[in-house]
């Protein structure tokens, strides 16, 4: 990384979903202890309180004597205030509410689909997607009426066709998706060398890696460490842990927190396909066959992952409200501690101050090969003084570019359903995808039952 200048910026950030309590959260801290940025955050969300609160909680950070960053925080009221004159514009939102959410991990229970997370790709994914690309429609528009030079950070999920949906309404939109899945693959590498080789004190940026595929379903082809190929020491690593899993020290119990994992998929399709897999083992299960990972949940239990109930994320919500009205209220002090997510990073290295290489969702521009081009794909790219140049990633081996270019496919078919408002085509999907391997007519059943579950967020539609 190399820092050209040490001056401060002064730039306007529109936050889309500014209610956040994980995103917009991280952000804050983040931009708290980067001296080299400075100037305005406008939230707007559609929960203005949320707004306002994490706007008290933001502007509350400049009486910090270890606030190095002076942001000023805004709630705002519509996209048009929130985005006139924005530099960035970072998005976060839940499309929806829980009652959906709900509906897109658990009714599918019902017909023996199980799904870890939800949110990408199986029945839970299209349906969260049908209802988001309408959502992303209208920021696109505005964004290219108000702000058509900003840089755009998309957080929410399903990344892929978020990102996809900003490119097809404005092609001339320069947005990027992010996704942290990565870095913890780059830790395991790094917990690796300490476990194999003695190599300890060593970070994920001390891992070099190429990075292909899409979101939740990433792969790594080539990682090194000193010019070391670490994939000899992986294979040995896995033998090593295959039956018991391996996590981080430190790290919660797989058992004792749903977002852990053992790394057991991750090191079973390493074994079947000779790549690492570099996402949680919850997402990259849903992307495979469903008697593969998550043929029920002594499956699931076998491969040392979880299930992610949506009663978890609503006590998250309420103990996440908790503490915003304790930090509100002065009780309690909002921890200024870095996230280790790359946003700011990514900021300085558009500005000019940083070379930045990472891991982003980005339509194909030719980086990987075998792809259809526009479609957006994970891969690494140069960020710098203003520019965002794809890396050349390679293509991947006949086996796993199968598995991966049914998936990319059907998520042009549903983005064409949602824009189209087609219930046909968004059903010739949802059949499509490896987790809906039951009879056709119950598969009709569950879809039509899903469907009417989000039929609010879903105007014009015929069915």
């Amino acid at each position: 990384m190399k820092i050209r200048e040490n001056k401060a910026h002064k730039l306007n950030i529109a936050y889309l979903g500014g209610g956040s309590r994980g995103w917009a959260w991280r952000l804050m801290a983040d931009l708290a202890l980067e001296e080299s940025l400075s100037g305005m955050v406008r939230l707007y969300d559609l929960d203005f309180a949320a707004a306002q609160e994490n706007e008290a909680i933001g502007n509350s950070l400049l009486q910090r004597t270890e606030t190095k960053g002076k942001w000023r925080y805004q709630a705002v009221t519509s996209l048009k205030e929130a985005l006139s004159g924005a530099d960035f514009v970072i998005i976060s939102i839940l499309p929806g509410t829980f009652q959906e959410m709900a509906s897109d991990v658990h009714t599918p229970e019902e017909y023996g689909i199980y799904q870890s997370v939800g949110d990408t790709v199986g029945p839970g994914g299209l349906m969260r997607a049908l209802r988001t690309i309408p959502i992303y429609v209208d920021f696109a528009e505005k964004i290219r009426a108000y702000s058509p030079k900003a840089w755009v950070i998309n957080y929410t999920n399903p990344m892929s066709l978020c990102t996809r949906t900003l490119y097809e309404v404005f092609p001339g939109i320069k947005a990027f998706g992010c996704c942290h899945e990565v870095f913890h693959t780059q830790d395991l590498l790094a917990a690796m060398l300490a476990d194999i080789a003695g190599i300890k004190g060593l970070t994920r940026n001390d891992i070099k890696i190429n990075v292909l595929g899409i979101n939740h379903f990433t792969w790594i082809n080539q990682a090194t460490y000193q010019g070391t190929d670490l994939f000899p020491m992986y294979r040995a690593f896995v033998d090593k842990y295959y039956t018991e899993g391996f996590q981080l020290a430190g790290e919660a119990n797989w058992q004792d927190d749903v977002f852990r994992c053992a790394n057991r998929v991750k090191f079973d399709l390493f074994k079947k396909y000779g790549l690492i897999a570099a996402a949680g083992d919850r997402h990259l299960a849903e992307f495979m066959p469903a008697k593969m990972y998550l043929k029920d949940p002594a499956t699931v239990e076998q491969w040392r992952f979880q299930l992610t109930p949506v009663r978890f994320r609503i006590k998250q919500k309420e103990d996440n409200d908790r503490f915003r009205s304790r930090v509100i209220a002065g009780e309690e002090q909002f921890p200024l501690t870095p996230s280790g997510e790359e946003g700011v990073r990514q900021i300085k290295a558009l500005v000019g101050l940083d070379d930045l290489v990472t891991n982003i969702n980005l339509p194909n521009q030719g980086q990987m090969e075998g792809v259809p081009a526009g479609a957006v794909i994970e891969t690494n790219a140069l960020l710098t003084g203003g520019q965002l140049r794809p890396v050349v990633a390679g293509a991947f081996p006949s086996d796993v570019q199968n598995l991966t270019i049914r998936h990319i496919y059907n998520q042009e078919t549903i983005l064409q359903a949602a824009l189209k408002k087609d219930v046909n085509l968004a059903f010739r999907a949802f059949i499509n995808d490896p987790l809906v391997q039951i009879d056709p007519q119950q598969a009709e059943a569950l879809f039509m039952r899903m469907l009417e579950n989000i039929k609010e967020y879903l105007p014009g539609w015929v069915n």
